[in-house]
């Protein structure tokens, strides 16, 4: 049975970093699409990164390029959001995300809330300032 759980979520202040991961069971690689959700306070939820579970490409929002990288360990089933020089504007309650996108498609499309049909239940970030 298909099942996302997140961790690692918590209070840190701005300049600080976290490490998100996922516990992603049951999907088989090379058919789905893994990726990290994020909604703020009165925000719509948006997508912040993206990868294929065959290994790549990756995709993310410009607002988190540069500072956040997305991976997995397919062996042990986890997805992963490493957050590095957190602001403010990136508190919010992040999601770990499924769906079945292929590879090679637009950024937009890859981090589209739409796109994606199994949700875990979230993990709060709290950046302070």
């Amino acid at each position: 049975q298909e099942q996302l759980v997140e961790a690692g979520g918590g209070s840190v202040q701005a300049g600080g970093s976290l490490r998100l991961s996922c516990k992603a069971s049951g999907y088989t690689p090379y058919s789905w699409t893994l990726a990290w959700f994020r909604q703020g306070p009165g925000k719509e939820r948006e997508g912040v990164a993206a990868i294929y579970t065959g290994g790549s490409p990756t995709y993310y929002a410009a607002s988190v390029k540069g500072r956040f990288t997305i991976s997995q360990d397919k062996a042990k089933n986890m997805l992963y959001l490493q957050m590095n020089n957190l602001t403010s504007e990136d508190t919010g309650m992040y999601f770990c995300a499924a769906g079945k996108i292929p590879p090679a498609v637009a950024t937009a499309w890859a981090l589209a809330p739409a796109q994606y049909t199994n949700w875990g239940q979230g993990t709060q970030v709290t950046v302070s300032s």
